[in-house]
């Protein structure tokens, strides 16, 4: 009787530990930063701020990493140019930063002749191994896409999917620049 006891009480413990187990976390959605300096404008996605919780957040150039993920304001330096047909004004935008859930992802847009000549990544998750692997191999192909597409409709990388949502949020808001 003892054991039949032991073994009821012990499967129900089991199945309320393996039903109260969560398996996945909230959706965690890229925004593009909205903290600009002084005299300069930027649009910004509707979809929620949310903060790295890898815990690490570095620039392309950052050797070092912060508790916390960081957004860099977004500021434009363009050179006055008429806007060409496809709706972009010729001179370099940087997006601002979008938050994912690995660190922030921004980047640069060079626009001249009205069209995307050039996008440089400033800042990916890069904080160790493996952040490193997955966007060496994302961010060519991203910014591959983006000039062939000439706009931030891109398709996303395959296993950098937070990468790429962040490159592609930060790639409209400096878009968002280039049409303004």
């Amino acid at each position: 009787m003892k054991r039949i006891l032991i073994a009821v009480l012990a499967t129900v413990s089991g199945l309320v530990a393996l039903m109260s187990y969560r398996t996945s976390l909230e959706v965690v959605l890229p925004s593009a930063a909205a903290e600009t300096p002084a005299g300069t404008t930027t649009t910004s996605s509707p979809s929620p701020s949310v903060s790295a919780s890898s815990g690490s957040s570095t620039g392309a150039n950052s050797s070092s990493s912060t508790g916390s993920s960081s957004s860099s304001g977004s500021s434009s330096s363009s050179s006055a140019a008429a806007t060409t047909g496809a709706g972009y004004t010729d001179g370099t935008y940087v997006g601002g930063a979008a938050n994912t859930r690995y660190g922030a992802v921004q980047v640069q847009v060079t626009i001249s002749g009205g069209s995307i000549v050039d996008v440089t990544p400033l800042q990916y998750p890069n904080s160790d191994h493996r952040d490193q692997q997955i966007n060496e191999r994302a961010m060519p192909i991203l910014t591959s896409e983006a000039i062939q597409a000439q706009s931030a409709q891109i398709s996303m990388v395959s296993g950098a999917t937070y990468s790429s949502r962040g490159y592609i949020a930060s790639l409209q808001s400096a878009l968002d620049q280039a049409t303004a």
